[in-house]
């Protein structure tokens, strides 16, 4: 599961790269634009998905979710595409030295988040969760764009295969 591990947490980055090249092709007013949808604008939408990579980010590197909680996260509020994309690409490149340095990816480790019941999961399945929140976050702003009149892209895993990556 290393291998795979890591290679979803490349297309995770892959895919975000891709759909915020395409955001950056429109104007900041449909980035900000508030429509009536999942969230109200594309704009919280990744704001969204860069607090919760951060959250899990320390929740893999030892914190317990608590902990991560409290943590105080850049929200991304407030800015355009340009720096989100950056905030993103600095995040992913502390996931890449972390998950590089792991050599038990099935290791076991009790995940507590408060609203839950305890269980026991791996690094592996913390880094799938991970991939497929933001997978599920670019479809909604794949919607959201759809729904202000303008085309998205794909980021289905087979387009990253044939990406070269």
């Amino acid at each position: 599961m290393t291998q795979l591990a890591l290679k979803m947490y490349d297309y995770h980055v892959w895919a975000n790269q891709t759909l915020f090249k395409r955001l950056r092709e429109l104007s900041d007013d449909v980035y900000n634009k508030e429509i009536k949808s999942v969230f109200p604008s594309i704009s919280k939408v990744v704001s969204h998905m860069y607090i919760v990579d951060q959250l899990w980010f320390h929740i893999i590197s030892g914190k317990n979710m608590t902990e991560a909680l409290k943590v105080e996260k850049e929200t991304g509020e407030g800015k355009g595409i340009e720096e989100m994309d950056k905030l993103f690409y600095d995040l992913s490149q502390k996931y890449k030295e972390f998950l590089n340095q792991q050599e038990d990816f099935e290791k076991l480790v009790e995940l507590d988040i408060p609203w839950e019941v305890k269980r026991e999961t791996s690094l592996s399945e913390m880094v799938l969760h991970i991939v497929t929140h933001a997978t599920y976050h670019r479809g909604n702003i794949t919607s959201m764009l759809r729904q202000m009149g303008y085309a998205s892209v794909t980021t289905d895993y087979t387009r990253y295969w044939y990406a070269g990556k």
